[in-house]
């Protein structure tokens, strides 16, 4: 047997329930869960925000394991081997987008913890295609926010481009992740939090921020990037207001409030605006292999299995530096 959290109907609690461990069906590799991240898309499928999730549904994608058992097909897996399985669960393979190389934006993909069960448990099937091989060394809570805030974050990063003084506004699990990439880069970080939140401004200022602030400052000089990972359309204005001619803004959240009304002016001189949508398998390879040349720590608070609903809370109402972790 298994013990998972699920969610049974949205803006309900999560609700701890013992249930049959599944036999892998072919393509697939059942997982016993040492961590889980807890990530702000979850809340967003909790808390009803993402329309449709499988239900009941095990929540969770920032999944570290150990394969307990192997279906049949799969290759390059053995028992015991340590993996990790991210929000993108499946693709079809066929649609113009996947045979594009965009399989991010497949027309009908499969996602963890959202529309197939996730890692909120003591065990999760997976489509073994859509798991990526893990370093022995560092702990399994560490690793798991790597597999969303770390490869969402990647993704939102590559678009901001190139330029050296980036803005990231909302300085959680994903940010203090991609501040000390940017850093290790020797790009100036300019680190927006909520106004008077004057421990997350510490936080970021240790991890190599030039320049931490509340999201309604205006940063020391002009940006040639700001990455949007609080779920505050609000944000998308001052963002645009903070970026200099021909910069960029990144909206990197899969839910954000209605952004106002802002006047052209802001988007003028070929300012971009553009959002990020899911992920890559490419995207997992190529950060998970750069994160320890980066040198990358993650602060991560630790709940067991049956806190769930508590480290929601915490991540809900802004108490977490880093990032939050579920060890079953």
């Amino acid at each position: 047997m298994m013990r998972a959290m699920m969610l049974e109907r949205p803006r309900a609690p999560l609700v701890l329930r013992e249930r049959p461990t599944p036999a892998p069906q072919a393509g697939e590799i059942l997982i016993a869960v040492t961590a889980c991240g807890v990530c702000r898309t979850d809340l967003h499928v909790v808390d009803g925000e993402l329309a449709d999730p499988k239900l009941p549904l095990v929540p969770g994608h920032e999944i570290v394991g150990r394969v307990a058992a192997i279906g049949a097909g799969v290759a390059g897996f053995g028992i015991g081997q340590r993996v990790g399985v991210p929000w993108l669960g499946q693709t079809c393979g066929h649609c113009g987008y996947c045979r594009a190389e965009q399989e991010n934006l497949c027309d009908t993909p499969l996602f963890t913890g959202y529309t197939r069960d996730g890692g909120y448990a003591t065990h999760a099937i997976a489509d073994a295609n859509y798991c990526f091989p893990l370093p022995e060394q560092d702990d399994d809570a560490a690793l798991a926010p790597l597999l969303c805030a770390g490869l969402i974050g990647w993704r939102s990063y590559r678009m901001a481009g190139q330029g050296s003084a980036l803005g990231l506004y909302g300085f959680g699990a994903a940010a203090h992740i991609l501040a000390q990439v940017a850093v290790w880069q020797d790009r100036r970080v300019h680190a927006f939090t909520r106004a008077g939140d004057a421990a997350a401004q510490a936080f970021a200022r240790s991890l190599g921020a030039v320049w931490a602030g509340g999201s309604d400052e205006a940063p020391p000089e002009p940006l040639d990037a700001a990455i949007i990972f609080a779920p505050v359309g609000a944000l998308v204005p001052l963002a645009l207001k903070a970026v200099k001619k021909g910069g960029r803004v990144v909206c990197a959240g899969i839910h954000m409030s209605d952004i106002p009304d802002f006047p052209y002016a802001l988007l003028w001189e070929e300012r971009h605006l553009m959002s990020v949508a899911n992920l890559t398998r490419a995207d997992a390879r190529e950060f998970l292999a750069l994160a320890p040349q980066a040198g990358v720590v993650t602060q991560v608070t630790r709940y067991p299995l049956a806190a769930a609903n508590a480290a929601l809370a915490d991540l809900r109402d802004g108490r977490l530096q880093g990032a939050a972790v579920l060890v079953p």
